[in-house]
């Protein structure tokens, strides 16, 4: 029997959809599910969701829970990883502390001050999980959904090669798909490919019958304005290729945007959104909590399928995917630093999943590429080793801190925060 374990399944809204897609495949639907989160009433709502979800299914899940994450690592097939370390308050410092220096922020979980420190904060844990998987599930695949995604990969990928890790983000799905309706072209009909980094990679190839999708793109652009007001739009427009992120995201890993208050205006950037963002997720949780213990049902509707589920049903079943994934760029992509995460289409069957060669990207998408790079490599070379100057670097490396903050501002923001995550953050760059 297939068991799938789910570290930070107190991540509730996630986990039912999760949940929800794996049990809506008939050669799934009798998995072991073994749930874990730190917290204990996240973990009773958990499994009271799974519960519910199969129910509701008409699946027969075994479903076990556990404090102990390395008893629900025993003996897994599929470890899907969905933690936040130090939750909202970490989040909340994250933007706060930053703001008081003039640090503008929008979402702060992938790159800049928030991405480096969320990455700190959670690599000491994922070489935990790691080591233990080494123990109790050495030839289990790790399902990454946890941000920052290129640092925690690049992380792995450094301490624990040896790991089947790979990073799952439905932001090339979502973004070719929101596309496709913006055009009135049905998805179904369209054939695409996305290479890069995450939340930085780029639409490479997007066509319908063969024919590229992006002079029609360009046409729209043209005649309506107001659409040309979002930083994707804008970044398309002078890169040439659609970057696979929101326009949110994409506006703190360039230089170009939030510096300046006219480009705000313009493009309508919601400067501290996630906070916005993670309170309403706190909210979502209690309500959530509220409703399944009152027996109500759950809505599992799905527009589409997550990739977890899609890649743990081809690994066991056969059935042949391409999905885009996040994985060490062993010479998949020929003008990014080797070793470091990168985004690459990906086939996935019973011979697990096998990244495809990309090749050169084009110039202009690598060269910001780089800057994104930079920061991730920094970052994770100054937790493997100790080095607290490097985290004051990889800070002075981000793009938009750069250019916002002087140097000593930046040296002092990062011992700020160092001091306010305080035992959060490794031993060593405390």
């Amino acid at each position: 029997m297939t068991v799938i374990a789910f570290l930070g399944a107190g991540s509730v809204v996630f986990t039912r959809e999760l949940l929800a897609d794996i049990l809506s495949f008939d050669e799934l639907r009798g998995v072991t599910l073994a749930l874990h989160d730190i917290d204990a009433e996240r973990l009773e709502t958990a499994e009271a969701i799974a519960r519910r979800t199969a129910s509701q299914l008409g699946a027969e899940p075994v479903i076990t829970t556990s404090l102990d994450r390395r008893a629900v690592l025993d003996g897994a097939d599929f470890v899907i990883n969905a933690i936040q370390v130090g939750m909202h308050e970490a989040t909340v410092r994250d933007f706060e502390i930053p703001a008081k220096y003039g640090l503008r922020q929008t979402i702060a979980d992938t790159l800049g001050i928030g991405g480096i420190f969320r990455a700190l904060r959670t690599f000491p844990v994922l070489r935990g999980i790691a080591d233990d998987m080494r123990e109790l599930c050495p030839d289990a695949w790790l399902l990454n959904y946890t941000n920052p995604m290129a640092m925690n990969i690049g992380y792995l990928a450094a301490v624990a090669p040896d790991l089947k890790a790979v990073g799952l983000c439905h932001s090339v799905f979502w973004t070719v798909h929101d596309l496709c309706e913006l055009l009135g072209v049905p998805l179904d009909e369209v054939e695409y490919r996305a290479a890069g980094v995450n939340h930085q990679a780029w639409l490479l190839r997007w066509e319908h019958r063969g024919e590229s999708l992006y002079p029609r793109l360009d046409e729209l652009l043209a005649k309506e304005p107001e659409l040309r007001r979002r930083v994707r739009m804008d970044m398309y427009s002078r890169i040439g290729y659609f970057p696979t992120e929101t326009s949110e995201h994409s506006s703190e890993y360039v230089p170009w945007y939030l510096h300046h208050d006219s480009e705000i205006e313009r493009l309508r950037i919601p400067v501290g959104d996630y906070l916005r963002i993670s309170a309403d997720n706190v909210a979502e949780y209690h309500a959530t909590r509220k409703s399944v213990l009152a027996g109500e049902p759950l809505d599992i509707s799905r527009e589409a399928t997550e990739y977890a589920p899609q890649v743990i049903h081809s690994i066991t079943t056969g059935t042949r995917r391409i999905v885009h994934a996040n994985v060490a760029n062993t010479g998949l992509i020929t003008n990014l630093p080797q070793g470091y995460a990168v985004e690459v289409p990906c086939v996935v069957d019973a011979l697990g999943v096998r990244p495809e060669f990309v090749g050169d990207l084009p110039l202009q998408c690598a060269a910001p590429n780089r800057g994104f790079i930079n920061v991730g490599e920094l970052t994770v070379r100054a937790a493997i080793t100790g080095d607290k100057r490097m985290v004051r670097q990889a800070a002075m490396a981000d793009p938009n801190t750069a250019a916002t903050l002087t140097v000593d501002q930046i040296w002092s923001l990062c011992d700020e925060l160092t001091a306010a995550h305080g035992d959060l953050m490794p031993e060593a760059l405390r």
